[in-house]
Order: C-alpha cells, then structure tokens, then sequence
C-alpha cells in the first residue's frame, strides 16, 4: 500500500501533534505533508481542517479546498458535535466531521478517526489500481550493528529489480556513513541530503540525476557522508522525500541501520512492511525485544514487523522457538551462516545472487520471489504473545 499523504491545517501545535499520532496509530502508511513550498503543487489524499478556533474560516478553507480537489478526503476538527456546524461542514465540501476538546480524545472518537483514514486508503487503492500499482515500501532495521541488515537489504533491492522488471530504488537513511552504495560497487555523485535539500524540485528527471543505477536495474540514493546528518531536523525531509519516491516507484528499500532515530521513525511510518534482522545470540534477542517494544510504542503498526533471523547454524545456541516466544513474533525467514560466501561477495562489491548459486544466495532468491508472489509463500507462524522474557 502507497502512503496516503495528509496534510494537517491548524494553528493550535498540539492539534497537529494529536492528529499525526492518531494518524500513524490506523495501521496505514502516512506521509504528514508540511507547510507547502513555493511551487509545490502536490495535492495530499486527506485534509483535517481545524475549525474549532474561527468555525467561519475553516468553512472557507473547506470549500476552497473541495472546488480545488473534488476527489480528496476532507476531515473537519470542532469543538462540539452541534447538529448545525455538522450540516455546515457537510455542504461545505467536508465528507467526515469528528468532535475534538483539546483535552483528550473519546476512545470511540479515536476509532471513528482511524477507521474512516483506513477507508480513505481502500478507496484511493481501488481508485489506482487500473493507473498503476502501489508501491510497497520494505523497511529493514538492525537489531544491532553487524546484524548483517545491509546485506539483507541490499540483495533483497537486487532481487526485486531483477525480478520484476518494475521501478525500485533503495535508500540509505543508515546513521554514520551508510555502506549500500560500497555494497553495490558505485561510486555516487550525490546523496539522500541532495535529496532532501531539493524536495522543492524532486522530479523524475531530477531524481535521475542523483541516484545511482545499478546493472540489475536498481535506483540507488546513497547514504549520507556527514558523520552528523540526516538527522533529526532533517526528518520532514525524508517524510516527504519517501512520499514523493512513493509516486514515482513500484518498490522502495530502505536501509535504517540500528537505530530507531527521527529519520528512522519516518521510514517505520511509511513502511508496508518493516524486517527485523536479528542474529541468533543474546544481544541481538535483547535488542529485538526493545526494539519490536519501541516500535509499539510509536504506534507505526507493529503488525507490520516480520523477523529475519540472520547467520543461523544446525548448532542453535538458542533454539528458534525460544527466539519466537521472547519476541512475540514467529520467524519469517531464516538466512544461513556463510561467511567466506558472504565475505567475497561483499569484498568483490557484487550481490549474492549475482555472484554465485550457493544455498545463502537461493534463500535470498527464495525470500524475494515470496515478497512478490512468484513462489507460494510458506504459512507463516501465527504471532505469539511474548510471555516469557528471557533475554
């Protein structure tokens, strides 16, 4: 599912805070649109329009809203659920209205909210789905450095260009020097923070000038050569640079690395699906555990967390099951322990599956062709409560 972008109009800062948080609770991809540039014309699916300050105002807002965009989905916020500003809203262009105090929101109010966003998602999916399909959006993070969550990302973005022929980039958002582009053997010109310092411009053809592209057909936004950036005042910028590339390719990979940052926090959001690439030992159980935890917490859908279980071995020193219960997650993919394989294809700057046809290179082959439907995926282990913490 392609995100679905909102823009959030109000001038009261813990609106918009409130509204974002319920937003990326619905279990739905969302792009927050800022404050509009100079020249952008991008038109969000949904519009939440504060009225509750100046009720006449927001009115005016809706209507030129809808003449402007008739198909978008607007959301009007007030004070109080009054039959007569419901029916104002309405014929102003509104299709759903929700009561809002500012000092809390009603549970039902919140599900109301979240079910009519997730609505608006099907409809626009539907809408699309003769246009083009939408592009899915995999997430791979680290459950510690060394994990090997690079490597599974950069062969998976192979795979998936290979395979189906269809726009896919991946991009470098790994804190401190990302290592895609060296795992791939190109020497970019510009990286992700071009990117984000010319949103204002980030076209197709621009677009072009700053990735990479590699012999398998895969776009590459390298990662960021600045010990310091991106950072978090640069998290909007990828907020809206994961939006546009939403529109503009079929699937995008993103490398996090290790750590649940503000930039990392955005591609969780924007993320269909999120790859928890863990080791089988003691700190890497450890962190997963925190990690699935933290990731909850934001409320960036925890259902969409899917465990990689990276360098296992025929000697478990910790038995998979043991690793499904303490994280509360059954394990969907398994990567064998090779590390003169995976070493020479790392050294020799080619991919796995292109470099040779050992057993590691047709798990990542076998791995991909399910992430696209090509091979009948194995029924994947139902989600198990962790009750146990044994890490």
């Amino acid at each position: 599912m392609a995100q679905l972008a909102v823009s959030v109009i109000s001038n009261d800062e813990h609106c918009k805070r409130e509204m974002a948080r319920m937003l990326r609770a619905s279990g739905v991809p969302i792009g927050i649109v800022e404050e509009r540039r100079n020249g952008d014309n991008t038109t969000s699916d949904v519009y939440v329009i504060d009225i509750r300050a100046d009720a006449s105002s927001g009115m005016a807002t809706i209507e030129r809203l809808r003449a402007a965009h008739p198909g978008v989905a607007i959301f009007a916020i007030a004070g109080s659920a009054e039959p007569d500003l419901i029916l104002q809203a309405m014929r102003a262009g509104a299709n759903e209205f929700f009561p809002w105090t500012g000092d809390g929101v009603a549970r039902s109010t919140e599900e109301s909210f979240q079910g009519a966003i997730r609505k608006t998602a099907a409809r626009r999916d539907a809408v699309n789905a003769s246009a083009r399909q939408p592009c899915v959006t995999h997430v791979f993070l680290g459950a510690k450095g060394g994990a090997g969550t690079t490597t599974v990302a950069v062969n998976c973005a192979v795979e998936l260009a290979r395979l189906t022929k269809r726009p896919t980039i991946i991009v470098d958002l790994k804190p401190c020097l990302g290592e895609v582009a060296l795992f791939l053997g190109v020497r970019p010109r510009f990286t992700v923070l071009d990117a984000i310092e010319n949103l204002h411009r980030l076209d197709r053809e621009f677009l072009r000038e700053l990735t990479s592209k590699h012999k398998s057909g895969l776009d590459i936004l390298a990662g960021s050569e600045q010990f310091d950036r991106p950072n978090v005042q640069d998290a909007v910028g990828i907020e809206e640079l994961l939006r546009v590339l939403g529109k503009l390719y079929d699937y995008i990979v993103i490398d996090v690395g290790n750590l649940i940052n503000a930039c990392a926090v955005a591609a969780l959001y924007a993320g269909d699906t999120v790859f928890l690439v863990a080791n089988p030992d003691v700190p890497s159980i450890r962190n997963a555990q925190r990690l699935v935890d933290r990731v909850r917490q934001l409320g960036a859908g925890s259902e969409r967390i899917r465990v990689l279980l990276n360098r296992t071995t025929d000697q478990h020193l910790i038995a998979p099951k043991q690793i499904e219960t303490a994280l509360g997650y059954g394990i969907h993919h398994s990567f064998a322990s090779d590390y003169r394989t995976v070493s020479t294809a790392l050294n020799s700057c080619v991919p796995l599956t292109q470099s040779n046809h050992s057993e590691i290179s047709e798990q990542f082959c076998s791995f991909t062709r399910q992430l696209i439907g090509l091979d009948e995926a194995k029924a994947e282990p139902e989600r198990r409560r962790a009750f146990l913490n044994i890490f």
